[in-house]
């Protein structure tokens, strides 16, 4: 019984050491596709509430941040219904998306 216990401690030790990683998850490393982001184009996503989001689709990652204004509120600028995106976001994808 004992063991057992010193077996499960140390997996659940070796597992929580993995999560330690202390990863930059505002950098794109670019693994997959060799590109510089500022080289492809945004759209625009509009929430359920009417505000604009900018946003990327590189074919693997995609990227998305609120749109604001110059005083930092939202932009709800009707460009599109609800839930629907417009704009080029994909114009200079390297890599199909998988539906």
């Amino acid at each position: 019984m004992k063991t057992s216990i010193k077996v499960a401690l140390l997996l659940t030790a070796g597992i929580l050491a993995g999560c330690d990683q202390r990863v930059d998850k505002t950098v794109d490393y670019n693994f997959f596709d060799k590109h510089d982001l500022s080289d492809l184009q945004a759209g625009i996503w509009v929430d359920p509430t009417g505000c604009d989001h900018w946003i990327i689709d590189d074919g693997v990652e995609g990227y998305l941040s609120q749109r604001l204004d110059r005083s930092g509120k939202p932009v709800c600028s009707g460009v599109a219904p609800p839930g629907y995106a417009v704009g080029p976001f994909k114009k200079g994808d390297t890599i199909d998306d998988v539906l």
